[in-house]
């Protein structure tokens, strides 16, 4: 039965540190949903979250593809890893981008935005027009205390590349990239705590959770034995996630005062690590609403990130220019692997109608190309995980445009899908010849 007593779902623990204001959010608890458990208290509906998550350089299509269409396909060699996730995935394949012009990977960013990039001279170019997290943040974005995030794993993005199309997930035009936050602990600050800048950030993590101890009593008199024991566990969390923010760059000697935990030294990253903790700051976002849209970067499209982790220690944009690469395939199924650890935290979250993040997610993964020995963005491969509360099939399917090695439709309809479960009076995404109209009815969930 749910607790009558409300609290406003934008309640924050609040205490002072050393001058500043440390804030620590809450998820979502019985107290501040309606009385059926049906929506938030004030009427609004229960939250949907959007993500996009971006890997570089593009798979190996025939070790990638799945080998059967429809809702039982077989999960590939390069597609193993989400064995765990298996029912919450869809899988779309044969598509074809139909960017307006060709250089090196920067086209094949279009299957965020649906639009061909912009001032393009050699390899600069610029977004040409708002990703779809954007399009996701402006409709649902006011609705936060921020209207979406932005992470990054690797900080390795290319060299040879300039403009901010390659160098950025999100977009919220040709002007206005929105870099992502390689450093965890920037990330936690930014999200979770109102620090002095000047202070001592160990000191201030450690002291978080001591600093709001009153308002916590406090507010426990006003929760119920279920809503205390959800507020135990997400306390326990929070200072977890402190601990392994702490943990994350033991690669070397640290400086007194370490300012950074994503720390690589001669190129060598602590990538499992940087995106478990990136992973955990997105979920603890998710579940105390702080924000609902969210891009992930792994790792930069023709950046020569290392996975010497795996005992790969050629770059992996080298690697990709070879169709034969073992390093290539192993790195591609540890990319996957990291796409689904950060799945697995999200099955694990319980939300507080009994759904986790996955049921109440839509995670949109791509690449910057299909292969990378061929540059092509044909076939560009598409994931969608989560099904957004039934705005999307579940479980997934394998859906394939056309048989391999052609290509058809148009990436585009799978991110006009993606916006109409969020803002049903879409009409269109992009512009031009990567200009969709028509959602992808095969990926339609039974609350579309």
């Amino acid at each position: 039965m749910f607790n009558r007593r409300t609290i406003p779902r934008r309640t924050f623990l609040r205490g002072l540190l050393g001058g500043s204001t440390a804030v620590v959010g809450l998820p979502l608890l019985e107290a501040m949903l309606d009385s059926h458990g049906e929506a938030l208290a004030d009427g609004a509906p229960l939250p949907t979250r959007f993500v996009t998550w971006f890997f570089g350089n593009g798979v190996i299509l025939p070790r990638f593809e799945p080998t059967a269409t429809g809702p039982n396909y077989p999960l590939s060699e390069q597609l193993e890893p989400l064995a765990g996730v298996r029912d919450y995935v869809t899988v779309l394949t044969g598509l074809r981008n139909r960017c307006e012009q060709t250089v090196t990977h920067h086209e094949g960013m279009t299957v965020f935005n649906g639009y061909t990039m912009t001032e393009l001279a050699g390899l600069f170019s610029k977004a040409g027009g708002p990703t779809i997290d954007q399009l996701i943040a402006a409709k649902i974005g006011q609705d936060t205390p921020i209207a979406s995030i932005h992470l990054g794993v690797s900080k390795h993005l290319s060299v040879m590349d300039s403009g901010t199309t390659m160098h950025a997930l999100s977009h919220k035009g040709p002007n206005e990239p929105q870099y992502p936050q390689f450093n965890p602990q920037q990330a936690w600050t930014d999200l979770f705590g109102a620090f002095a800048p000047t202070a001592d950030d160990r000191v201030l993590r450690t002291s978080i959770l001591d600093a709001v101890r009153d308002q916590t009593a406090a507010l426990r008199t006003k929760l119920g034995k279920l809503d205390n024991e959800r507020l135990d566990a997400h306390l326990d969390g929070v200072s977890a996630l402190e601990k392994k923010i702490e943990a994350t760059a033991p690669l070397c000697a640290l400086p007194e005062k370490p300012t950074e935990t994503n720390t690589d030294i001669n190129g060598v990253e602590p990538i499992t690590a940087v995106n478990a903790v990136m992973s955990d700051l997105l979920v603890y976002a998710f579940q105390c609403d702080i924000t609902r849209v969210a891009s992930m970067l792994f790792h930069g499209g023709a950046a020569e990130t290392v996975f010497s982790e795996i005992g790969l220690w050629s770059g992996h944009h080298n690697n990709s220019h070879n169709p034969n690469s073992e390093e290539l395939h192993t790195g591609i199924v540890h990319i996957m692997g990291r796409f689904a650890d950060m799945l697995e935290k999200f099955k694990a979250s319980i939300d507080i109608d009994g759904k986790n993040l996955l049921d109440t997610s839509i995670i949109y993964c791509s690449s910057d190309c299909a292969e990378g020995w061929t540059h092509s963005i044909q076939r560009q491969p598409i994931i969608l995980a989560g099904h957004g509360r039934n705005k999307l099939v579940y479980p997934g399917i394998h859906v394939q445009a056309a048989p391999y090695p052609m290509s058809d439709g148009n990436t585009s309809d799978v991110l006009l899908t993606c916006l109409q479960a969020f803002d049903k009076t879409a009409t269109s995404i992009g512009a031009g010849a990567p200009m969709s109209t028509t959602p992808m009815e095969a990926i339609k969930g039974t609350m579309f």
